[in-house]
């Protein structure tokens, strides 16, 4: 009976080891983002379907421990230092960035998503044309201020491309007529600093009539400082991303409309790009390594079946 049960334990840790080696055989792919935020929820929900379809591999989305430079440096060393395949990355700030991505991507094959970094050795981008976006955003100005007007910006990080883009998209649309964008308020990814930037605005700059939201999580604090202050439908709101909040306020009317990015296919796409390279193909590459994922609007005319795609991805109630 003592062999019977020792021969078990034995098949037991074997079985165990086997499964072990077995997952230690996986290659794993991370997604770094530049900060917590809900809108990466939606990345998160792309790369789960990514994960059914490539078995093979171990697929990871990571936050920084906060929106700097610094944090989501220590965090790619210490992915590239456990023995991860491929980085994608949101860099915080690529400028600055530019050494310590170049210094991942001598190492690992390294890609970038939402805020591209084209001046180092990345093999490729995937995700939106920032520019884009904002001129899009820019046409959602124009139409809520129908007689022109003054605008300001809110946004994270200013410096970072994806936001320097958007702006300039936006500048760039409303161009010649009497809509103005008179200036940009930063916040550096604090969400309490990016609401008081807001109720700041409403209190000095009354003669500023619309609002635009540049990163996802200022348009709902936008929202919500506007209708602390009774101002909704006074003041124009222009938003960006998918936030329930933005959505419930472009479904009531409060909010002009908001430009969406399509996150959920960066982390889906991002990812069997990833693994095709990583497994040995490198025609997925084209020779301009930039791969856009469009932009849309959505307002009072679809965001209702916007928002029920949006729910049936995520899992969301």
């Amino acid at each position: 009976m003592k062999k019977m049960v020792l021969a078990g334990v034995t098949l037991g840790l074997a079985m165990a080891f086997a499964a072990g080696a077995q997952a230690a055989d996986k290659k794993t792919l991370a997604f770094v983002v530049n900060g917590a935020s809900d809108f990466w929820k939606n990345a998160e929900a792309g790369i789960k379907k990514a994960q059914g379809e490539l078995p093979d591999y171990n697929l990871v989305l990571k936050y920084p421990e906060q929106a700097t430079t610094a944090a989501q440096q220590r965090l790619m060393d210490d992915l590239v230092a456990s023995g991860v395949a491929s980085i994608m990355v949101s860099a915080v700030d690529p400028k600055t960035e530019t050494e310590a991505l170049n210094n991942i991507a001598t190492q690992i094959p390294l890609f970038t998503t939402d805020s591209d970094a084209p001046n180092t050795k990345r093999i490729a981008y995937i995700g939106s044309s920032n520019t884009a976006a904002g001129k899009q955003a820019g046409e959602l100005a124009l139409k809520a201020l129908p007689d022109g007007g003054k605008c300001m910006g809110f946004v994270g990080l200013p410096s970072a491309d994806n936001a320097r883009e958007r702006i300039e998209g936006v500048r760039e649309t409303i161009k010649g007529s009497k809509v103005e964008l008179v200036d940009i308020r930063a916040d550096d990814v604090d969400q309490a600093r990016a609401k008081r930037n807001v109720e700041d605005t409403i209190t000095a700059h009354p003669e500023v009539t619309c609002f635009i939201g540049f990163y996802s999580y200022n348009t709902p604090r936008i929202y919500e400082a506007v209708k602390e202050a009774g101002q909704l439908g006074k003041i124009k709101i222009v938003g960006f991303d998918e936030d329930p909040v933005t959505l419930g306020g472009v479904k009531e009317g409060s909010i002009i409309g908001t430009v969406v990015q399509q996150p959920y296919e960066w982390g889906y796409q991002g990812m069997k790009l990833m693994a095709k390279y990583v497994g040995g193909d490198k025609s997925v590459i084209p020779a301009d390594p930039i791969i856009i994922i469009p932009t849309k609007i959505i307002d009072s005319t679809n965001v209702d079946s916007f928002w029920a795609e949006l729910k049936q991805r995520t899992g969301a109630k």
